[in-house]
């Protein structure tokens, strides 16, 4: 398995590709940030990471695309410029047939050292310990972005057999009628043909006589 990873940002959005399944050693094939000047136009900012998110795909031909999915900050410029990056990167994607993955920064984190909340720096020396690299990728970015494909790659194959598992109920599930099973006595308990089913709330009730004065 071959996955591109991505960290999307509209100054630096770090990529990464790493090769292989999981339970076993893991290849760095390519890493490396897409950069775009801070004072350009935000339409060329975006054709630029358009560009070089098509370079990187044409050269490393990756099976599939994990990007870092956004989530809520408290600077409302940095998360919008954070989300037109990565919609950016699944469209080139999609647009070439390539599965793409959304993993959140908890996720990536717990899947690389085992705690949601490490700091960048744990983040850092767990790829270049699972990468077998001399040094962690440097900016942060472009280990991030291995870290994502090191936890798609990682999360693949439990996710892939879940899918298959909803996919098979729901096929092979038979509709339950309602009502189809009201026919049937209970265990034990036999019916005589033309008994009556008359409520017990309807039936006349019996008078008691007490003792003749």
């Amino acid at each position: 398995m071959r996955v591109l990873g991505v960290d999307p940002g509209l100054t630096r959005c770090g990529v990464g590709v790493v090769e292989g399944v999981a339970g076993r050693p893991l290849t760095m094939i390519g890493v490396g940030v897409v950069r775009t000047p801070a004072d350009a136009e935000l339409g060329d900012r975006l054709v630029a990471i358009e560009q070089g998110m098509e370079q990187w795909l044409d050269e490393h031909s990756p099976g599939y695309v994990a990007v870092e999915r956004v989530f809520a900050q408290h600077n409302v410029r940095t998360v919008m410029g954070t989300a037109q990056a990565s919609a950016v990167a699944m469209l080139c994607a999609a647009r070439r047939g390539i599965p793409v993955a959304l993993h959140t920064p908890s996720e990536v984190k717990a899947a690389v050292t085992g705690s949601g909340r490490a700091e960048k720096a744990q983040v850092g020396a767990m790829v270049t310990r699972l990468l077998r690299l001399d040094a962690p990728p440097r900016p942060a970015d472009a280990a991030d972005a291995l870290a994502l494909a090191i936890c798609h790659i990682w999360r693949a194959p439990a996710q892939n057999r879940l899918q298959q598992a909803v996919a098979a109920h729901r096929t092979s599930g038979a509709p339950r009628t309602l009502g189809a099973n009201r026919s049937q006595p209970a265990p034990g308990i036999s019916r005589t043909p033309g008994a009556s089913r008359t409520p017990a709330a309807s039936r006349t009730p019996r008078t008691l006589k007490g003792p003749t004065a």
